[in-house]
């Protein structure tokens, strides 16, 4: 007779292996499945004779895999018994109702595996054997063995049957049965021993019944999920249109710093220009001073070049001054002498309110806004000089008892020193303001005239 064959489907290993060693005892062949979802997918390749479920595992429960094994026709047939800590009338209840044959606790003895095998038909009913194995029988005088009557049944027992082979057969049967019943029993004692122990540890406890699994919590709606996708989305769209306006201002403002770095390399170039003319022109038109003689004619005595924006009688002219006054004195001069302010005619750029500044020296001459020099006025000579000039002059004057005077000449301009060229298309305000330079200067004239 081939062996019978149990599948035993618990998520705890320990629990597995108890039961299946209980079963090994029986002679059943045991597999094992540590999910309910493994334990279908067992059933469709294979036929146990007995299932033995779990109830709390991960995923699928036990009573769910009930269910569904009872309610597909070809595992229908398969008895089921729910091996679990969970007790009660209405869980045993619950579980009948499903399908399965009854519930087996954990914390089994072998008497009620035993009980459970002979329900499942894993074990075979004694009581259903053809012929049992002790029959009560008579001895007769003669020293015949006589069966004795059974179930209203009489008759002599045939001669041919060997009496002490069965009895020696039942024994060994019977020896066989309580020998596994002690030892399911010694090792479930064990087990139960062991597990109190494991139990009484502060440390971990292996053997401990998994705790239930608290049921899902609702699902949570799908619109806040959604609504914090849409405005993480028009946050980045708001981050990215103000990064493309950022950097468009970044480039116009780079842009912008190139352009006023041109410019300031062109203001560069021609201040750098002007002062080399200044110096050509300085070097050029600087007459050595004369000593002035008994003559009574005027006697050019110094000329000076005055750039753009500056004071005519100031600075560096103050000096001069200084210089040719110190001369004339030293030699005994008496007379006037006389100071002249020539103003050039410079191509400007900007307006009243804000004032003019010269050209840039690449800008075509037409297109200058002024030409002309503000600063110059020709009503009065005072607001022309500074401090230091007017003090040079009285102070001369006062030193030398009258013989030598300062004057101012508001007369009208002369000649200038240096032509202006011809006005044309092509002609540029650097061109031009070289010219006005050279004429925006100072003259001193020596006039000789009698003592005081």
């Amino acid at each position: 007779m081939s062996r019978k064959r149990a599948l035993i489907v618990d998520d705890s290993k320990s629990a597995r292996v108890i039961l299946s060693r209980m079963l090994e005892k029986y002679d059943i062949e045991v597999d094992m499945a540590e999910s309910a979802e493994q334990s279908i997918e067992y059933l469709k390749e294979h036929r146990p004779d007995a299932i033995f479920m779990d109830h709390l595992m991960p995923g699928m429960d036990g009573l769910e895999a009930v269910k569904e094994i009872k309610a597909n026709p070809q595992t229908a047939t398969i008895p089921i018994m729910m091996y679990t800590s969970q007790e009660g009338e209405l869980y045993v209840g619950q579980a009948r109702a499903l399908g399965a044959m009854g519930v087996l606790p954990k914390q089994v003895r072998p008497v009620d595996v035993s009980k459970v095998l002979y329900e499942l038909h894993l074990l075979p009913d004694r009581r259903d054997t053809d012929e049992p194995a002790l029959l009560p029988v008579d001895i007769e005088p003669g020293g015949a063995i006589v069966r004795t009557a059974a179930a209203g049944v009489t008759g002599a027992a045939p001669a041919s049957i060997d009496w002490g082979r069965r009895v020696e057969g039942a024994v060994k049967e019977q020896s066989a049965d309580l020998r596994r019943f002690v030892v399911a029993s010694l090792d479930s004692f064990a087990s139960r021993i062991v597990s109190e122990v494991r139990d009484a540890m502060p440390v971990t406890k292996p053997m401990a019944e998994p705790q239930p699994v608290p049921p899902p919590p609702p699902a949570k709606p799908v619109w806040p999920w959604g609504l914090g996708l849409a405005l993480g989305l028009l946050t980045a769209v708001a981050f990215g249109f103000l990064w493309l306006q950022e950097r468009d201002e970044v480039a116009t403002t780079r842009s912008q710093l190139a352009a006023l770095s041109a410019s300031n390399a062109e203001l560069d170039r021609s201040r750098q220009e002007l002062n080399e003319t200044i110096k050509d022109l300085t070097s050029a038109l600087a007459a050595p001073p004369v000593s002035p003689g008994p003559a009574t004619s005027p006697t050019a005595v110094r000329s000076e070049l005055v750039p753009y924006g500056e004071l005519p009688l100031d600075r560096s002219r103050v000096d001069t001054l200084r210089e040719v006054l110190g001369k004339l004195e030293a030699q005994g001069f008496h007379g006037l002498v006389k100071i002249r302010t020539v103003a050039g005619a410079f191509c400007l750029t900007g307006n009243a309110t804000d004032g003019y500044v010269p050209a840039a020296a690449t800008l075509p001459f037409s297109k200058c806004d002024l030409v002309g020099n503000p600063l110059d006025d020709a009503s009065s000579g005072q607001p022309r000089q500074s401090l230091a000039f007017a003090n040079l002059v009285a102070g001369i004057r006062q030193r030398t008892a009258g013989a030598i005077t300062v004057g101012i000449d508001n007369a009208a301009a002369p000649k200038p020193a240096v032509p202006y060229p011809a006005r044309s298309e092509t002609l540029t305000a650097g061109e031009w303001n070289k010219a006005a330079l050279a004429n925006n200067r100072v003259e001193f004239v020596a006039e000789p005239g009698s003592a005081p």
